[in-house]
Formats: structure tokens, sequence, C-alpha cells
């Protein structure tokens, strides 16, 4: 390989587990969710990095490092040679745990300034499609997650409250709305408690589907009276950390039509 004194370096963070983002770099379907179809990668030294974008253009590579779950090594070029062919390019991926997320540090390393530069935004596209790729596998159960939250209110036995919430939902959960200022399990637990005396009988449901980007869920929802008849609505904002369970809630009412 020729000198590549052009660096370009990219460091974002992602909410989900080292092991799980490493994953997309050890399987070809979850790789080819992340650079598109037909995309495949063979895990090991001298093993082929092959890359579709849209359009059929092609990149090719080989794996040059790869120490699970940290570090990831290839080569990378184009199949016609332009702007540089392959073998041409190196690129180094790095991944460092930040609580229950993952700091990704990516280094593209290439032969000519004018390739670097026109490399900046595609890198910063292609990190975000592979964020969200790693986010919706992580999150897939969280339209059930946002299920168990609203049921949960409505749950007169305290034991399976408390088991149900710690299930998922973090030690230090935060919850906000107009009504709650919460901290913590405990205290989100007796608050609780508290609605189910002062509010009895009502329940909350999930209206619709979930929005889930990259950690963050809206959830639409609807509480009803021991009547059955809707009293109010609203949505929740939930963040999801790298384990999948619920770092804060914030609920915010709908306001009645004028």
């Amino acid at each position: 390989m020729n000198a590549l004194p052009f660096t370009l370096d990219r460091t974002v963070t992602i909410e989900a587990r080292r092991e799980t983002v490493f994953g997309f770099f050890t399987d070809d379907t979850r790789w080819a969710k992340w650079w598109g179809t037909g995309s495949t990668i063979d895990p090991r030294v001298g093993g082929r990095v092959y890359i579709r974008h849209p359009g059929n253009v092609e990149v090719t590579g080989e794996i040059l490092e790869i120490s699970v779950p940290a570090r990831l090594v290839f080569t990378y070029g184009y199949a016609s040679g332009k702007p540089f062919g392959a073998g041409e390019s190196r690129v180094t991926i790095r991944l460092e745990p930040a609580g229950t997320a993952t700091r990704l540090s990516l280094t593209h390393e290439f032969p000519q300034e004018v390739a670097r530069d026109e490399h900046v935004q595609g890198w910063r596209y292609q990190l975000a499609l592979f964020g969200n790729a790693v986010a919706d596998e992580q999150h897939s159960s969280a339209a059930n997650v946002a299920d168990a939250w609203f049921a949960l209110w409505a749950d007169r036995d305290a034991d399976a409250r408390r088991q149900q919430l710690s299930e998922i939902a973090s030690a230090d959960i935060r919850f906000r709305d107009r009504y709650s200022l919460n901290d913590g399990l405990d205290d989100l637990l007796a608050h609780i408690t508290a609605t189910q005396r002062f509010m009895p009988g009502i329940r909350m449901t999930r209206a619709g589907n979930i929005r889930h980007c990259q950690g963050t869920m809206l959830a639409d929802w609807v509480a009803a009276g021991p009547d059955g008849k809707p009293m109010m609505m609203g949505v929740n904002v939930f963040l999801l950390n790298g384990d999948g369970k619920i770092a804060t809630v914030t609920g915010l009412v709908t306001p009645p039509s004028p």
C-alpha cells in the first residue's frame, strides 16, 4: 500500500452494547443492513469486504485486522478505480464502551487530499445509517416496552409493578410530566401508588404505532376513566439506553381542541 497521508476522523455514540455493534462487522445480513443489499463481509484477516452503494457503485477491500469486539481494519477502494482503486485506502474502526452505549471512532486514510474531502459527508451519512441499523435491532422490542410502561400504572399489585418496572427501566430512571418529577425506581413506584389513590381506575393505553430513532421513542397514549371513556391523551418521549431499558420518560398532554 502506498503512503496514506490524508486522514478523515469521525466519532459517534450508538445506544447499544459494544458486542451488539461489532456483530454488524461479522455477519453478512447485518453488514448489508448497513451498506445495502448485496454487500458482504468475510470476518477474518484476509477476508473480503464488499460494499454495493446505490447506483451499483462497488467498493472492495480486504480485512487487515479484526479484534472482537474492539477493532476492525480493512482496505477500501472502488472497483472502477475512481477516485481510487482497491487496496488504495484504509479504514480503521474502534469501539469503546460508553456506559451502556458504544463510542465508535473511525479513521479513513487516503492517498489524495481531494479524495479525503469527498468522503467527509459520505461517512457522516453512512455512520448515521449504521447507528440506525444497530439501534433498530437493539430496540426491536421497543413497542412492548412502551405497552408494559402504560400497563403497570394500572396494576394494583405493588410487587408486580416493581418487578415489571425493573425489567423495562434502568435503576436511575427519570420521569417528568406536568404532575411528576421523579428520579429512581423507588421514587417513581411511590408516585404510581399515589396516582392510583388519587386517580382510581385510570388506565393508559398506547394509541397507534411507536416512532423510534436511535434510542428515542415516541408513543401516543390515551387515558380512560373507570367507565372506559377517554379523559385525556398525549405522547410520551422515551429515551432508551444501550440495554434497551428506559432511561428517561417525558409525558406531554395534548391540549383539547378549541
